[in-house]
């Protein structure tokens, strides 16, 4: 037949998305293949020994609040293909300088009771998120559309379209609205942007629900079992690949990118529309981030006991400073004191580090692009709340934004989350259409993070595209998560 094609998909980039995508299609029984630029997939989910023989270093997604709870992961059998989590038994902890810590736990109800005068106000914003995720997930983590549970949806609403720094208005204790900062500085932008509580409230929720979890031996064993399930269903995949022009690619129904605008336009930008081409030459871009890996002859000495026991830890004080260092950060300004997000992944996993050592990984925000380093500056926030930790190190390793491009250039800047998610961009990401995994060209669809609903390693990204190509190229509907 003149029409056949090589394949029925291409997708290109085996990032979380890349592999979702490619998953939901191969799994209705399309020939699917997958192409990777570098010599090992998983985009942001790689792991690599960063700075001693021993001790394994997640390069830059290391805790995974939304991959448990993902409407699409949750559902795939991954576990048959070596992915085991690991919950912490506090999923993250905010200290402050008077010694004590703000924490979340796996219940509600306990989180809330040592949150003291605040209890009540927790489970009231918390609670109905919580109850009501499971009918709810896949219309927060999708395109703009008529929820199914509207009622559920309006009432989240409410409260997550308000900028951060007005909903944190509503607790009394300085512990209750530093942690609910530290939550919403995941978004990297100023906290009194618009729908900055949307994060804040989901990741807390998440904690309640499927937890933050930690992938044994790191996160690279996230992409792995997603791709040994693919392959399991006859999906094949192609690394040394990197694709800069549609010419590179075999022929297929439907390509799909893993990329951000950037790369899409050199790759595919002739074929599209002079209007889609404009849009896209508009997408911003957000802060980017400066990342330190530790080894430890030993656990970081936090004051407050509560973060020696946490997955996470977020570093920043009160709400009024995380507040200050978002919003330098934004405005181009490098923060003497930022927030800082650091990950303990060996304190529950022995597989990261030798015995008796450990493996810490931190970042800071940054101006997108800067290039200065900031290792001093975030030890010296380490070291604020946790007295004696320069001692312990017994080597360090350092990605500014242009080094965090190079391994993985989705990451234009050190924009981690594939493009800013403010509110102009949380739903018209990466332009405004009616379904933005869709191009302007037939069968080309984007579904990487620049997409709704932007980072994180749940792949409802790529899941979405796939089940938007499903029914636009191959006449094939798909059921709700």
């Amino acid at each position: 037949m003149a029409d056949k094609k090589d394949y029925d998909a291409v997708v290109v980039g085996s990032g979380p998305n890349g592999l979702a995508a490619a998953i939901l299609l191969q799994q209705q029984g399309l020939q699917v293949l997958v192409v990777e630029g570098k010599g090992t997939i998983g985009g942001g989910l790689r792991t690599a020994e960063l700075t001693l023989p021993g001790f394994k270093h997640d390069i830059c997604s290391a805790i995974h609040p939304l991959a448990a709870g993902s409407p699409f992961f949750s559902k795939l059998p991954l576990h048959e293909h070596g992915l085991e989590y690991i919950a912490p038994e506090v999923d993250a902890a905010h200290p402050f300088d008077d010694g004590t810590a703000a924490v979340l736990k796996r219940s509600v109800d306990e989180t809330a009771s040592l949150l003291g005068a605040d209890a009540d106000t927790y489970r009231k914003l918390i609670g109905p998120v919580v109850k009501n995720w499971p009918s709810m997930a896949a219309d927060i983590l999708g395109p703009l559309h008529i929820p199914s549970k509207p009622f559920a949806m309006a009432h989240f609403g409410l409260s997550a379209l308000q900028p951060a720094t007005m909903l944190a208005k509503q607790f009394k204790t300085v512990q209750a609205k530093g942690l609910f900062a530290g939550m919403a500085a995941h978004s990297i932008q100023p906290l009194s942007n618009i729908a900055t509580s949307a994060i804040g409230m989901v990741l807390l929720a998440n904690g309640h629900i499927g937890g933050w979890v930690i992938p044994k031996g790191g996160s690279q064993s996230i992409a792995d079992a997603l791709a040994g399930y693919f392959t399991s269903l006859g999906g094949k995949i192609e690394v040394n690949t990197y694709i800069t022009s549609l010419s590179q690619l075999p022929s297929a129904r439907a390509i799909f990118f893993d990329v951000t605008p950037k790369q899409l336009l050199q790759i595919a930008g002739h074929k599209f529309s002079s209007i889609y081409k404009w849009q896209l030459e508009r997408y911003r871009y957000g802060d980017g981030v400066f990342k330190v890996d530790w080894a430890l002859d030993g656990p970081v000495p936090f004051t407050a006991e509560e973060c020696r026991k946490a997955g996470t830890v977020h570093i920043g004080g009160t709400l009024e400073e995380i507040e200050i260092s978002e919003k330098a950060s934004a405005a181009g300004i490098h923060c003497e004191k930022p927030y800082v997000l650091m990950a303990q992944q060996s304190t529950y996993d022995a597989t990261r580090a030798p015995e008796g050592k450990q493996t810490v990984w931190a970042y800071c925000h940054v101006p997108n692009g800067s290039t200065k380093d900031m290792t001093a500056i975030i030890e010296n926030q380490v070291e604020r709340f946790a007295p004696g930790f320069k001692d312990r190190i017994l080597a360090r390793h350092a990605f500014n934004t242009a080094q965090m491009q190079e391994h993985n250039p989705n990451y234009i800047g050190g924009d981690i989350n594939g493009g800013i998610i403010d509110i102009g961009q949380l739903y018209t990401r990466p332009a405004l259409r009616w379904s933005p995994y869709r191009t302007s060209a037939k069968g080309l669809y984007i579904c990487s993070s620049s997409t709704p609903p932007g980072g994180g390693v749940h792949g409802m990204c790529g899941y979405n595209a796939a089940k938007r190509a499903l029914k636009d190229i191959f006449d094939i509907k798909t059921g709700k998560l």
